[in-house]
């Protein structure tokens, strides 16, 4: 199957902007899809204060452990919802892909994290054990909370 990347256009919410940094294919065989690549910065500035990617695609590890979106922000500029407001400048891009619920998963002791996909308008669905075949549970994870975004 054949996939277009997207032009995804100027993402700025006040004072964060998303720069595409990488397009990243998909990869059937390792059950990996398209993704995009961005990292936050503060207009102007070409200082990544954070990263965030969009995974185009619906299989059953993203829907249960992975997640359609990922997020990192850097300690110092942490507390100001900057991942919230980049996650919901991604919506229309996956909008544009046809996808209409996004997953964010997250640790259940990341709280902060737990917060931003609130503040992204996703619903908490579940908590979910990781099985031992997946690679997060090779890296010390255990489980994954699983929260819901309607687009």
């Amino acid at each position: 199957m054949s996939f277009t990347f997207h032009d995804p256009g100027k993402l700025i919410d006040g004072e964060l902007e998303l720069v595409l940094v990488d397009q990243v294919p998909g990869r059937p065989d390792a059950n990996w899809v398209p993704a995009y690549r961005f990292s936050m910065r503060l207009n102007g500035s070409q200082y990544e204060i954070g990263q965030i990617d969009l995974r185009i695609g619906d299989t059953d590890h993203l829907r249960l452990y992975g997640g359609h979106i990922c997020y990192m922000v850097k300690p110092d500029y942490r507390g100001h919802h900057y991942a919230a407001r980049a996650c919901r400048l991604l919506y229309p891009l996956a909008r544009s892909h046809g996808m209409q619920v996004l997953w964010i998963t997250c640790n259940p002791d990341n709280y902060a994290s737990r917060r931003t996909a609130e503040l992204a308008g996703g619903q908490f669905v579940e908590i979910v054990n990781l099985p031992e075949d997946v690679d997060m549970y090779h890296e010390g994870e255990r489980q994954k909370c699983r929260y819901r975004v309607e687009l």
